[in-house]
């Protein structure tokens, strides 16, 4: 943003781009004050954590915590398999309509709009490890891989030239553009669900605030993090299988948390393929809804690993 600009202005802009991603963008700074995380753009990240104590005040229930993981699980395969692998690396296809239907609920997991968070995973193969790198931890830290880059303004907007593929669709750009619309629908209908049953079943327990604070706000902070540390902790722990010309390594606890995506070093091997888990005993759970997806005609010429590939580049170091 323009450091020139009075005060209650910068503030204004920024109100209205939590709305609106598009809005204002000649006003977002450039240089080295853009590279530092912004403190109006992590207020909203801010009370999403403070939003977890409101469990002091709701309590829990079998239902809250069912919702949530629930919420979890579906958000997390939203990311991994279609935010990830198939906005991202084009592992597979489907039609326009599953293609929205997932864009949506990876929508819900407040992570941005599917081709803002594809533009930006694919500068990151194309320079990984490098400065241009948003998110090395071994460029630039932990903290900063980890959740600084996407709070700075230098990472704001969508890298367009990396996605003209998905440029074309409109309702994709307006799930980029209005990237508050769904997790602010979801969240609202959690309330609303909460309290219908605890008019017509309170023998469950829960309530409207307790939906919404377990089933989004904790839901989606576990999700935050879990989704992170493919980006900080999985360039710095784990093994290393190939020779790739980053840090990115295997993480068998962290390819359980994310569904598959802890093999990253297996992945930047060869991001082609729709498998990151590349053995049997490699748990890769994205894939192996994506492959029922395939047996169900929901999606089709799910990319393989070449059998070549396995064998290229070893090294096999020890965690």
């Amino acid at each position: 943003m323009n450091e020139q600009l009075p005060l209650y202005k910068r503030w204004l802009i920024a109100l209205i781009r939590w709305f609106d991603a598009e809005a204002a963008t000649e006003h977002l700074a450039t240089g080295d004050s853009a590279r530092k995380i912004d403190t109006l753009r992590t207020l909203p990240f801010v009370l999403m954590h403070l939003g977890c104590l409101g469990v002091i005040w709701v309590g829990w229930s079998a239902t809250a915590v069912t919702v949530a993981v629930g919420l979890y699980v579906l958000r997390m395969f939203a990311i991994t398999g279609f935010y990830h692998r198939y906005f991202s690396h084009r592992t597979f296809k489907t039609s326009r309509a599953v293609q929205f239907v997932f864009a949506l609920i990876g929508a819900s997991a407040v992570q941005r709009g599917p081709i803002w968070w594809s533009a930006h995973h694919r500068h990151h193969h194309a320079h990984s490890e490098k400065d241009d790198d948003v998110h090395s931890p071994v460029r630039h830290g932990f903290l900063w891989s980890h959740m600084g880059w996407f709070l700075s303004q230098a990472n704001f907007a969508t890298r367009t030239a990396l996605v003209k593929d998905w440029m074309k669709f409109p309702e994709l750009r307006f799930l980029d553009r209005f990237d508050i619309v769904v997790p602010l629908s979801l969240a609202g209908l959690l309330y609303f669900f909460g309290y219908i049953l605890e008019q017509i079943a309170p023998e469950l327990g829960t309530n409207g605030s307790q939906l919404l604070v377990w089933g989004f706000v904790i839901s989606t902070i576990v999700l935050y993090h879990a989704t992170f540390t493919i980006n900080s902790l999985c360039h710095v722990w784990g093994w290393r299988r190939y020779n790739t010309r980053d840090e990115s390594r295997n993480n068998f606890w962290l390819a359980l948390l994310t569904f598959g995506e802890g093999w990253h070093n297996n992945h930047h091997h060869y991001p082609r393929t729709a498998r990151q888990g590349f053995y049997w005993w490699e748990i890769d759970l994205t894939y192996y809804v994506l492959q029922l997806f395939s047996w169900l005609g929901i999606i089709w010429e799910l990319q393989p690993i070449p059998a070549k590939i396995k064998d290229l580049r070893r090294v096999d170091e020890a965690a």
